[in-house]
Parts: C-alpha cells; structure tokens; sequence
C-alpha cells in the first residue's frame, strides 16, 4: 500500500514540475524563504543559523591550536563535521555518523577548501610547528529538505562571523580576540532535483522523497566551479549538466547577495 501512495504522488509532483509547478507554489528556480542570524553561541568563535523554509541548520566555529600537516607545514587545517540527530527527523538515528551524514559534511567542506574560502597561510603560527584548526560544526535542527545549500550557507555565514582568540606565548587567550578569520572567497551551493523531464532548484522534503537523481554545484564569487556532487540513482544528460550549472552560477550570485 505505501509503494502505490508513494507512486501516486510521485507521479503528481512528476505531472506538476513538467508543468513548471510545484507543490509549495513556487517556480522551478525558486528557493524558499531564506533567513540567516549570525553570533548565537558565546562559547564559539563564529556562529549562525540557517533557515531555508522548514529545513533549520545551526553551525559553530571552534579553533584550536595544533600541529600542521607534514605536507603543509605553513598551513592551517578545516576540519568538517554534521550532526542529524533524531530531533530534526524521524528517518535520523542517533550514534555513530551514518552515511547521509558524512556525506553532507563532505561536499560542504569539499566546497569551501577547493573555493580557497580561507587563506590557511594565515592561520600559521610557527610554521612546521604550530597553526590554527578551525572546525566546522553541522547541526540539523529541522529537516525538509536540502541539507547541502542550507549548511552552506550556515558554515560561510559561522565562518565570516568568527574571530580569531589572542595568541601569546604559544597559547590561545580565548577570552581575547586578534580579528576576524582570513575570508577570501564565499562559496555558495545550489542544489537541483530532477524528476521526469523537469530539474527544480531547492527541493523540499517531499520533493526529495521521489526524486529521480540530484545535483549539488558549489561556485566561487567568480562563478568558477568548485565542487559538485552527483546523488540517486538517476541520470541527468550532458546538456541538462550544463544547463543545471548556468542555472546554478546565476542562482549563487542571488544567494551570496544574503550573507
């Protein structure tokens, strides 16, 4: 019984985005409302929270001073995590991070290190020897829908809010700051959903539940490609890729105009 209900709205949300409609009222290049709020938590170092509609992401900055990779010796290390715990949604487990999870924090990170978001070189406090590591922190609080552009948002938001803690003698003064963290770049991700024929950007919950494959494109301030991810089972032609990547450029551009 719930596969024909499944297959009926399917074919329902099919029959609309084929007619340039969808469920909410809105177009197929439309987002839901988007609301951010930055400096919520006073024991991080940056902070913000995310509305995208329904779907809610809060995200913290955390920096720590350890040792550089051996490979970049001169540079300071991202490291990105994401929470979905069972508060947000009755499909998340709590325990160990599963696959939906790692996946998201993923093609986030993925995102702001190939943008060069943050010049790394100046987290370096000794070079080989001490630097900055920021860490990322992912929060689902509510879920319906589009996870991959929300948390973007919410990190480059949380990023461009934080400010670095005094360092003397080797050792973080957390209760001092020295500036803001070295932003550079603010990548954005813009997420489509395909189901038939029609590609609609920002799915919504029920949208994503009978999606046909998704594409996340994550671009720089310049419009250059930084990061994409393929998701589901289904295929979008060469032509719909790079139909779906003007699409994308043009919709960042609105989206970073929020930060």
């Amino acid at each position: 019984m719930l596969g024909v209900i499944a297959d009926i709205k399917k074919d329902y949300i099919k029959k609309l985005l084929e007619e340039g409609k969808r469920l909410d009222g809105r177009g197929l290049d439309d987002y839901r409302p988007i609301e951010i709020k930055k400096d919520l938590y006073a024991t991080a170092e940056g902070s913000a929270l995310v509305s995208l509609g329904s779907t809610q992401v809060a995200v913290g900055v955390k920096m720590i001073l350890g040792e550089p990779y051996s490979d970049m010796p001169n540079r300071g290390v991202l490291t990105t995590s994401a929470e979905l715990g069972p508060l947000a949604s009755p499909t998340f487990e709590s325990g160990p991070p599963r696959p939906p999870a790692i996946e998201l924090a993923r093609v986030v990170d993925r995102g702001i290190r190939e943008s060069g978001s943050i010049d790394t070189e100046k987290l370096c406090i000794v070079e080989g020897e001490q630097v900055w590591i920021v860490f990322l922190d992912i929060h689902v609080l509510d879920y319906d829908g589009n996870l991959f552009d929300a948390s973007t948002l919410a990190c480059i938001s949380a990023l461009l809010d934080a400010k670095m803690p005094k360092v003397e003698d080797g050792k973080a003064i957390y209760g001092e700051r020295s500036g803001s963290l070295p932003i550079v770049d603010t990548p954005i991700s813009t997420t489509y959903a395909k189901l038939g024929s029609a590609i609609a950007v920002d799915p919504h919950l029920e949208e994503e539940q009978v999606l046909d494959a998704r594409l996340t494109i994550t671009t720089t301030k310049k419009g250059e490609i930084c990061a994409m991810q393929k998701g589901e089972g289904g295929a979008f032609t060469a032509e719909e890729v790079l139909n779906t990547i003007d699409r994308g450029i043009e919709k960042a551009k609105e989206l970073r105009k929020l930060l």
